[in-house]
């Protein structure tokens, strides 16, 4: 990477959210407990399913790695603008603000691509229940997921070395944190190329996760309507639900922000999109997963109940 044009800039200035004290303050208690609930949720899945030999499925494998992206997703960001929101002075130096975008790029890229995986584990579930085990083993599950995450990764070293390869004429950012296209603004070139770059990976992490989700859905609707019962076509349409709520949220708003008609966004749109990514989705997964799902709750279950008698 070059870091020739950088050399005289040491660090960034983040506007933030606000500048006034009080709501500050309040964004800092409201923020502190939707982070809390993040990490506290999306690590007791991980543990949940690591102790109960019942989730040693694939469903719950690929249900692990996205906990473990959330919670990677939410560090990223979230701790840095807890401190900003106490703090008058919200800096953040030039390399720390390289390897924030890097990271947060890398894990919204494989949240996407991993909840395309998932959809395609559904897909064989409902239609070819008979063959489920087979068809999704161990190696392929394990392949999927790390192909999710290199693909993340790959998409976010490209994105990163392209933008901080250009040369920025100031250092005030006006985000929460070193987001792409905030940072972007900053350079003193024309930056055609970047945002085709911007828009074709956008394309390519949006689209064909979502492609996959609207195949495999289809094929998943087709095979319920095919069951005679409806006590079968609830039960079929129950495995897929909290999966459906979660792809529904996320496409969702990355479709109605960065695919309208009108194109582009404003910069406070963007921060709230990127704190519906960064705060909103990790906090939600957990409770639609948990909540929705009674194999997660009879495990909860378990787990204390085994703790208790222990003590």
């Amino acid at each position: 990477m070059v870091w020739d044009n950088q050399t005289w800039m040491n660090e960034f200035i983040l506007l933030g959210l606000s500048s006034d004290w009080d709501t500050q303050v309040s964004l800092f208690i409201l923020f502190l407990v939707m982070y809390l609930v993040t990490v506290v949720g999306n690590c007791l899945i991980i543990l949940l399913i690591r102790l109960d030999n019942r989730l040693h499925t694939p469903m719950y494998f690929f249900l692990s790695v996205l906990s473990f992206v959330d919670i990677c997703y939410t560090n990223s960001t979230v701790p840095q603008m807890l401190i900003h929101f106490l703090s008058a002075w919200k800096s953040i130096p030039f390399h720390s603000c390289v390897f924030q975008m890097f990271i947060s790029l890398a894990m919204g890229s494989t949240e996407f691509f991993l909840l395309g995986a998932m959809a395609y584990d559904r897909y064989v579930a409902v239609c070819y229940p008979l063959h489920y085990m087979v068809i999704m083993h161990g190696g392929l599950c394990l392949g999927l997921a790390v192909g999710c995450l290199v693909a993340g990764f790959t998409n976010s070293l490209m994105q990163t070395i392209l933008i901080f390869q250009l040369p920025l004429c100031r250092n005030v950012i006006d985000h929460f944190a070193c987001e792409m296209l905030a940072v972007l603004r900053l350079a003193c070139v024309d930056i055609s190329f970047n945002m085709a770059m911007v828009a074709i990976s956008g394309f390519l992490v949006l689209m064909l996760p979502c492609f996959m989700v609207l195949f495999s859905y289809g094929q998943i609707v087709a095979a319920i309507l095919r069951i005679s019962s409806a006590q079968g076509r609830h039960k079929a349409f129950g495995t897929c639900a909290s999966h459906l709520t979660v792809v529904s949220m996320c496409f969702g708003a990355a479709i109605f922000t960065y695919l309208r008609p009108d194109a582009g966004s404003s910069t406070e749109q963007e921060k709230m999109v990127a704190l519906f990514y960064a705060v909103v989705t990790p906090m939600l997964n957990p409770l639609i997963y948990s909540l929705r799902n009674k194999e997660v709750m009879s495990a909860l279950r378990r787990v204390l109940g085994k703790f208790s008698e222990e003590n």
